[in-house]
């Protein structure tokens, strides 16, 4: 019977989103308040109906109603509760409810906070998020139904995929949904405002918050997934240039450049078409990148000719949504103004030449993610694009870039001197070239990538320190009033800034200075890495809820002290007989200490692997600090909706 809640549930949802994609941007353009009115209403039933059909789908995982196909599929009676929840969206068809959950929450959301907007902008943008709606609903209706029913009903369920039976995977792809989606509304600010030819300033006022919001989220789960998968696949990597993981890294890389795209828009008036572009492109990429995970592409170019009637409705959805965004875009672009003028040297362009870069590092991505496929789907062969593809194209694009990142805020807008920037800057790029030349004399070598990353990271610091001493100095008033005179979007973006130097300088510590050791060991043996030495205590058999394990004990010691115990895993999962590695890892600010058990040999001695990490944990606190930035961001004044009623209710005042 649940299931059939669920299942009818979708089916109203999707009548009350057709209603909200197509009433309120007709009454936008016809003037009718009363369609407009239809909006927000459809909003909250849309996201009531969604949610009824969520909690149905879990309620059939957590009683683990087996006559389920999606249910059979993807859990077990041996499957612990917290993961039997988050198998609901473990799968194709689970994520795709998933996905219109979040949508239809960010629908609501814009709903509820949007009341200073003008009722037929307001209508437009909550019609586009409608119209999107209409297509994942559709799609799950018809070819990726997770309610469909299994005659006879099985005994037990085939279990989640080991790989998933983590923490991180309750975390993990809701933080990056509702990253993928928030631009969503990005998106659909944008096709409002070409609906309504109102390319404005305060169209990028509205819009920037609900977008710094999508990228905060978007950071916060790239950051999970990293660390998920350097601690759950025992070989001690944290970003792989696989496809899965591209797939949520082009549309961070395109919303970090409609952030700032966004900001000179608001500020200056100017970049609108090109913001337009980017929300554009950021939403179309979530798309795709949703799409291509859980059609089965990226595993297998051929899914769609198995399942030709889901290849098909992506095809034509992905067609309809870009293409058509697109083609709006060149119909109303050559509408749209300027904007203000600016000099080769300014803000602006220092600005514009980081989103360019950003822009095209994305594009760099997506062609390795999806030149493989094209060849194969041609029968021209396989290929494999990886690491050294990525690297080779990705860090030139990225150097200018983080270059440029010390410069363009400190630059003034409309026109500065480079003269003027030199000599400003002159300090900051001195102790950069001294720190990229000696701290790696300090550390044990130097390589021209290792002094480059170190350069820029430094770089960036030395130029955030500078902005803040300017933006700080003068006797008049205490620190402490000075500090909180400054907005907290300014503050937020330091922040965020700072993040990337720190995210910059661990990944340069960490591929400079790594090292590791693949050895075999018998109990009492002694392994030595980094000043370290690892003593090989034996295995112990333990017993989970639906797999057995081998628990390995590693302690270690420096100098004859105790420093730490590491116990890695190797876990085989009962159920589909397959086995997991589980790291042993010390984390430490300065370093991690990782341990992976391999396979036991024949005279009781196992493979061991053992890795050191230096600075490895900066990655993550760089990331942290990127989406606290953002976080803060958020918090500035001029985003409290009753402030900026407030306002909007009182044209003739001014404002400070």
């Amino acid at each position: 019977m649940i299931p059939e809640i669920g299942h009818f549930s979708l089916i109203l949802a999707l009548l009350v989103a057709l209603v909200l994609g197509t009433f309120p941007i007709i009454g936008a353009a016809r003037g009718n308040t009363v369609w407009m009115g239809l909006a927000r209403p459809a909003a909250k039933a849309q996201f009531f109906l969604i949610a009824v059909a969520f909690v149905s789908l879990a309620y059939t995982f957590a009683s683990m109603d087996y006559s389920v196909i999606y249910v059979a599929a993807n859990s077990n009676s041996k499957l612990p509760l917290q993961y039997r929840i988050a198998a609901v969206w473990g799968g194709h068809e689970g994520s795709l409810l998933l996905w219109a959950m979040i949508l239809s929450i960010w629908t609501v959301a814009v709903s509820l906070f949007s009341k200073h907007l003008p009722d037929a902008m307001r209508a437009r943008i909550l019609g586009v998020m409608g119209l999107v709606s209409v297509g994942f609903i559709l799609f799950m209706l018809t070819v990726s139904n997770p309610f469909e029913r299994l005659i006879p009903a099985a005994l037990d369920g085939r279990d989640l995929n080991p790989l998933l039976q983590d923490p991180g995977m309750v975390f993990h792809p809701p933080m990056l949904y509702m990253g993928y989606v928030g631009f969503s509304v990005a998106f659909a600010f944008a096709i409002a405002a070409l609906l309504g030819g109102e390319l404005d300033a305060a169209w990028a006022r509205w819009s920037r918050p609900w977008t710094t919001l999508a990228w905060l989220f978007l950071t916060v789960g790239l950051m999970g997934g990293s660390n998920w998968a350097y601690y759950e696949l025992g070989w001690g990597g944290w970003w792989f240039w696989d496809a899965v993981e591209n797939a949520s890294f082009m549309p961070w890389l395109v919303g970090t450049a409609l952030i700032h795209s966004l900001a000179v828009t608001e500020k200056r008036g100017s970049f609108k078409a090109w913001t337009v572009l980017l929300a554009i492109c950021a939403f179309s990429l979530s798309l795709l990148g949703t799409f291509l995970v859980r059609s089965g592409v990226l595993t297998s170019v051929h899914a769609f000719a198995t399942d030709p009637k889901r290849g098909m409705f992506i095809l034509v959805f992905l067609v309809i949504v870009i293409g058509g965004s697109l083609g709006l875009f060149a119909w109303r672009a050559p509408t749209v103004g300027r904007g203000g003028k600016f000099s080769v040297v300014s803000r602006e362009s220092f600005l514009l030449a980081n989103n360019v870069l950003l822009a095209v590092a994305a594009f760099s991505v997506l062609l390795g993610t999806l030149y493989p496929l094209f060849l194969d789907a041609l029968g021209l062969g396989k290929i494999s694009v990886g690491p050294p593809y990525f690297d080779t194209v990705f860090a030139p694009l990225m150097a200018p870039a983080l270059f440029l990142m010390g410069i363009g805020p400190i630059a003034r807008w409309k026109s500065a001197a480079l003269p003027e920037l030199a000599m400003r800057l002159r300090w900051a790029f001195g102790v950069s070239v001294v720190t990229a030349v000696v701290l790696p004399m300090v550390l044990g070598h130097w390589t021209p990538m290792i002094g480059l990353g170190l350069f820029l990271a430094f770089w960036i610091i030395a130029t955030s320190v500078y902005m803040v001493y300017q933006r700080l100095r003068g006797h008049e008033q205490s620190l402490l009033t000075r500090v909180k005179a400054v907005p907290r979007s300014w503050w937020g973006m330091v922040i965020a800034h700072l993040g990337i130097a720190i995210f910059t300088l661990g990944v340069t510590v960490v591929k400079g200075f790594e090292s590791e050791i693949a050895v075999r060991m018998l109990p009492g043996d002694v392994a030595h890495l980094a000043g370290y030495d690892f003593t090989f205590e034996g295995v112990q058999d333990s017993q989970g809820p639906n797999y057995t394990a081998s628990r390995g004990l590693l302690r270690v010691t420096k100098n004859g002290v105790e420093r730490t115990v590491l116990a890695p895993e190797k876990r085989l999962y009962t159920v589909q007989n397959m086995p997991m590695t589980e790291a042993g890892i010390s984390p430490h600010i300065i370093h991690d200490l990782y341990a992976s058990l391999g396979e036991p040999l024949s005279d009781g001695a196992w493979s061991v692997r053992i890795y050191h990490k230096p600075m490895v944990e900066w990655i993550w606190a760089g990331c942290a600090m990127m989406a606290f930035g953002g976080l803060l961001a958020l918090s500035d004044r001029r985003y409290r909706m009753k402030k900026r009623r407030e306002k909007e209710s009182m044209p003739n005042e001014v404002v400070a």
